[in-house]
C-alpha cells in the first residue's frame, strides 16, 4: 500500500489523528492568533495632549483645570474650539502680563505627556511616549514581528524537512515560550523589537505542526482540517479581546497569553514524528511503529506488510526557477504571489486597522475577529460547489469593494453613518479570512507536484511581505487624519483586493480536475489539451488517477 491507502485504512481522521491534529495544529493556532495581533494592545496609544505640570490629568478636573488647558493647548483647528486638543504641542508665554494675546505665545514641541485610560489603560507605546514625532516607530515594530515570521517559516521549514516535524515544533514552542514570557519584562523600545521577532519566528515555526497534524489526515479530509484550524486561529484574537478588556495593562495582557504556552514542552513526549517525513527519510521501523500505534488508538487492524517496496520513492522535485520558465508559468506565478501579499496585507491591516474605524473600540475589535467564523463556513460549504476561482474572486472583490466604498460614508456621512462604515469593514474583513483559507488550498492545487513545496514556500513568502505592509497601510490614516485619514487605509487595502481578485480569473480552476504532476502539465493545465489527456487516465482498485493526483496534497 502507498501511504495514503493506508491512511484510508487506518480512518482517515480517526481518533488518534484528532488528538495530534487538536495538538500540533489547533491549539498553537490560538496562541498564534492571539500574538500576531496582539500589538494592537500592546502598542495602542491612547487619545493624548501636553502635561502642564507633574501631576496633571488628561481628564478635566475642574473648571480651573479646563482654563489652564484652554489657555496652554491648542486646538488642532485653531478657529473651531470644538474639535480635539492638539496632541504634540503647547504654548508657551513670552510675556505673562500678555496672556490674553495670541502675539505673545508660541507654539512648542511636548517632552512629556498625560494619556486617557478610557480604551486601554497602560500600554508599552504610553511608557515610552511613542508618540508624536516617533510615531513612526509603532508602525515599524509591528512590521518587524512580521519580518520574524518571515525569518521563522524559512529557517523552520528547512529544519522542518531536516530534523523531522516533530524536533522543529518542539524548538519552535520552546522559543514562544521564552519569547512571549520575555517580552513582558522588556523596557526598552529596542528590545522590545528584538523580542517580538523572536516571536514572530516561532509563530512561522509552529507551521511545522500544521505539517505534521496534516501529514497524517486522509486525502477526503484535508480539505475540511485545513480550514478547521482556521476557527482556532480566530478564537486566539477573541481571546486575546477577552483578556485585554479585563486586565487593560499590556504586561499582565502578554503574561496571561504567554503562560499557556509552558504547556507546549509537553509535546516533545505526547506527540509522535510525522511517520510521512519517516518514510521519505527511509526510516520504514519508525514510521511502521507510529502507523500501528495509530491504528491501535483508532481500533483498527492493519496488514502485516504495510508498504510497497516503492513507497519512498517520490517525483524528482525541481527548483523555484522552474516556474518563471515558461510565459504561461509566470504569469501565473506572478497573479497566485500578488494574491498572497495582497490577502495577507488584507487581512492583517484591518485587524491592525480595529482603533481607527471609530465608535467602540472593543466592539469593533470583536466583530473583526467574529466575521472570521462565517467567512471559514462558507469556504467550507462553497468551495467544493462553486469552484476555487469563483470562491476566491467573490471573495477578493466582496471584501474590496466594502472597503472602497468606506471612503463615501466617512467623507459624506460623517459621524451619522458610523455603524455603515464599521459594517463594510466588518463585510471587508469577511471577504479577506475567507480568501485566505481559498487560496491556501487553490495555489496548493496549482502547482505542479514537482515545485508544489517550492511553490508554496514562495506563497508564503510572499504572504509576510504582505504582513510586512499591514502595520504601514493600517496606520497611514494617523498621519492624514480627519474623514478621509479614516478612509484611507480601507481604500488602499480595497484597492489591492479588487486588482487581486479580477487578476485571479486568469487562473484555470482546478475543481473535479486531476492535477499538475509535471512541468509540462503546469503549462497545458486548464487547456483543452489537458482536459483531454484527463480523459485518459487509467483506473486502478477501481480508484482513477484523478482521484490519486488528489490526494497528493
Amino acid at each position: 500500500m502507498n501511504f495514503d491507502e493506508i491512511l484510508v485504512k487506518l480512518g482517515e481522521f480517526g481518533r488518534f489523528q484528532k488528538i495530534v491534529y487538536f495538538l500540533a495544529v489547533c491549539l498553537p493556532s490560538v496562541s498564534g492568533g492571539a500574538f500576531l495581533v496582539i500589538s494592537v494592545f500592546l502598542l495602542g496609544v491612547p487619545d493624548h495632549r501636553c502635561a502642564l505640570t507633574v501631576n496633571d490629568t488628561f481628564e478635566i478636573q475642574n473648571d480651573a483645570h479646563r482654563k489652564l488647558v484652554e489657555m496652554y493647548i491648542p486646538r488642532t483647528d485653531p478657529d473651531d474650539n470644538t474639535l480635539p486638543y492638539d496632541r504634540c504641542n503647547y504654548f508657551r508665554y513670552t510675556n505673562e502680563s500678555t496672556m490674553n494675546t495670541t502675539a505673545s505665545r508660541q507654539k512648542l514641541k511636548c517632552s512629556e505627556w498625560v494619556y486617557s485610560d478610557d480604551i486601554y489603560g497602560n500600554t508599552f507605546a504610553k511608557e515610552l511616549n511613542i508618540v508624536c514625532g516617533d510615531r513612526f516607530r509603532i508602525s515599524l515594530a509591528k512590521s518587524m514581528f512580521f519580518v520574524g515570521v518571515l525569518i521563522g517559516a524559512f529557517g523552520f521549514g528547512i529544519l522542518s524537512d531536516t530534523i523531522g516535524r516533530k524536533k522543529t515544533l518542539c524548538i519552535a514552542a520552546m522559543l514562544m515560550m521564552v519569547s512571549t514570557i520575555g517580552l513582558s519584562w522588556v523596557s526598552s523600545y529596542i528590545a522590545y523589537v528584538l523580542v517580538r521577532i523572536c516571536v514572530g519566528a516561532s509563530y512561522g515555526g509552529t507551521n511545522c505542526g500544521f505539517i505534521l497534524g496534516m501529514e497524517m489526515v486522509g486525502p477526503r479530509k484535508r480539505l475540511y482540517a485545513g480550514i478547521v484550524t482556521n476557527y482556532f486561529f480566530a478564537f486566539g484574537i477573541i481571546l486575546l479581546g477577552l483578556v485585554a478588556y479585563v486586565l487593560k495593562d499590556w504586561f499582565w495582557i502578554e503574561l496571561c497569553l504567554s503562560i499557556p504556552t509552558v504547556f507546549y514542552l509537553s509535546y516533545w513526549w505526547v506527540i509522535p514524528e510525522s511517520p510521512r517525513w519517516l518514510l521519505r527519510k527511509g526510516r520504514m521501523e519508525e514510521a511502521e511503529e507510529v502507523l500501528r500505534k495509530v491504528a491501535e488508538v483508532n481500533k483498527v487492524t492493519l496488514p502485516d506488510k504495510l508498504f510497497d517496496e516503492d513507497v519512498t520513492n517520490t517525483p524528482a522535485s525541481v527548483g523555484i526557477w522552474s516556474l518563471f520558465s515558461h510565459r504561461v508559468l509566470l504569469a501565473r506565478t506572478l497573479i497566485i504571489f500578488f494574491n498572497w501579499m495582497v490577502v495577507s496585507m488584507t487581512y492583517y491591516g484591518l485587524s491592525l486597522n480595529t482603533g481607527n474605524l471609530g465608535g467602540d473600540f472593543f466592539v469593533n475589535f470583536f466583530l473583526t475577529a467574529i466575521m472570521d467564523f462565517p467567512a471559514y463556513t462558507l469556504c467550507l460549504l462553497l468551495m467544493d460547489r462553486w469552484g476555487r476561482k469563483k470562491c476566491h474572486c467573490l471573495f477578493m472583490l466582496l471584501g474590496g469593494i466594502a472597503c472602497v466604498s468606506t471612503i463615501l460614508t466617512t467623507t459624506f456621512g460623517g459621524d451619522d453613518f458610523q455603524w455603515l462604515t464599521t459594517t463594510l469593514a466588518m463585510i471587508g474583513k469577511l471577504g479577506s479570512a475567507a480568501a485566505f483559507a481559498v487560496i491556501y488550498v487553490f495555489s496548493a492545487e496549482l502547482y505542479p507536484t514537482v515545485v508544489r513545496n517550492a511553490g508554496m514556500g514562495a506563497s508564503s513568502c510572499c504572504a509576510r511581505i504582505g504582513g510586512i505592509l499591514a502595520p504601514y497601510v493600517a496606520d497611514s490614516g494617523v498621519l492624514i487624519g480627519g474623514q478621509f485619514g479614516q478612509a484611507l487605509p480601507l481604500v488602499i487595502i480595497g484597492s489591492a483586493s479588487v486588482v487581486a481578485g479580477l487578476l485571479s480569473l486568469k487562473l484555470p480552476e482546478t475543481l473535479n480536475t486531476r492535477l499538475p504532476d509535471t512541468m509540462e502539465d503546469g503549462v497545458t493545465f486548464g487547456t483543452p489539451e489537458y482536459t483531454n489527456m484527463s480523459h485518459l487516465t487509467i483506473t486502478v482498485d477501481g480508484a482513477s488517477s484523478k482521484e490519486e493526483n488528489r490526494t497528493k496534497l
